[in-house]
């Protein structure tokens, strides 16, 4: 691909040092689902170092490391200006709509960067927009202190939300088919691991869904308890399967989880604290001509680890 255009005025260009998969990259390029420009290169969980500014661009300087907003929003609609750019009405993401970070260098929006904490590594920096998606479906829940949460799939998401959560003081419990994620992650944040059959017995009020199936769904729906809260993250296909009877009877709230609002500011400023707890879950880091073949080993089901990560440049 050619090195992309110098940043507009209201733009930066970086120099990527280190960029994660994720599983809607894998989605993207399984079914095409929300590229809409080909070539177009993929990548929204990445960081960098701005190498050159445009023109009205003040919150950066040429040389700070940054961390990357994967929302691309258009800023005028009546969400983005009340400040709920997750729900814009032409909500795209890098990666999908622009060209992303699985390049040496990017041209971005001056808005997708925030400048990076100091002393935090560039593999810490790639993992801050997956933080943040599992920060924001933990605040949408709203679970109270203590409180125990179910969490279906040990991918990613899976394995960050059970992190933050169980740091916050909550008992959690993991299930996937993957039974080395489940294990792993059970490892690294101390979650018990579980199962859907397993549940059928056991009572919990606060269940979040990672993976989008359908089965798995519908077996939280029946098994969680009166007035519990399901909160889903995960998307798979559309599909017939919530029962709104359910819903009323038993007073369950059904929470849509999508991106984040302002949690990667937040998790920005917790960066520093959780750095130690993040290396568990980086798998393996590769470089940009093993993408192809990494994208294969994910898409079978068969990766025992979390999170794989590209070598774009020279990560700190």
């Amino acid at each position: 691909m050619p090195t992309p255009p110098a940043p507009k005025h209201d733009e930066v260009t970086l120099a990527v040092t280190l960029a994660g998969i994720c599983g809607s990259d894998l989605h993207n390029y399984r079914t095409g689902a929300w590229i809409s420009r080909a070539p177009s290169i993929a990548g929204h969980e990445f960081t960098g170092t701005v190498t050159h500014l445009g023109a009205d661009v003040t919150h950066i300087a040429i040389g700070d490391r940054v961390i990357v907003d994967s929302r691309h929003v258009c800023g005028t609609c009546p969400a983005c200006l009340d400040g709920l750019s997750q729900v814009c009405a032409r909500l795209g993401f890098i990666g999908e709509s622009i060209d992303g970070g699985f390049a040496e260098h990017v041209t971005l929006p001056a808005r997708n960067v925030i400048a990076a904490p100091d002393g935090v590594a560039d593999r810490h920096l790639a993992m801050a927009e997956p933080l943040a998606v599992a920060l924001h479906s933990l605040n949408l829940m709203a679970v109270p202190g203590g409180a125990e949460i179910i969490v279906t799939g040990c991918g990613p998401i899976g394995a960050l939300i059970a992190l933050l959560a169980t740091r916050a003081g909550h008992p959690v419990r993991v299930l996937d088919r993957n039974g080395d994620r489940t294990e792993l992650v059970s490892g690294a944040t101390g979650a018990r691991v579980t199962s859907l059959e397993e549940l059928e017995s056991h009572r919990f009020r606060h269940a979040i869904d990672t993976i989008g199936n359908t089965h798995v769904i519908r077996s939280l729906m029946a098994n969680i308890a009166g007035t519990g809260r399901l909160g889903l993250v995960g998307i798979g296909n559309a599909a017939e399967m919530i029962d709104p009877v359910q819903l009323v009877e038993r007073e369950i709230a059904l929470i849509g989880c999508h991106a984040f609002g302002d949690e990667l500011v937040q998790i920005t400023a917790m960066l520093p604290e959780l750095a130690p707890h993040l290396d568990p879950f980086i798998s393996a880091t590769i470089s940009l001509a093993d993408v192809p073949a990494a994208y294969e080993q994910l898409l079978s089901g068969e990766a025992a680890g979390i999170k794989t990560l590209i070598h774009c440049g020279r990560p700190t």
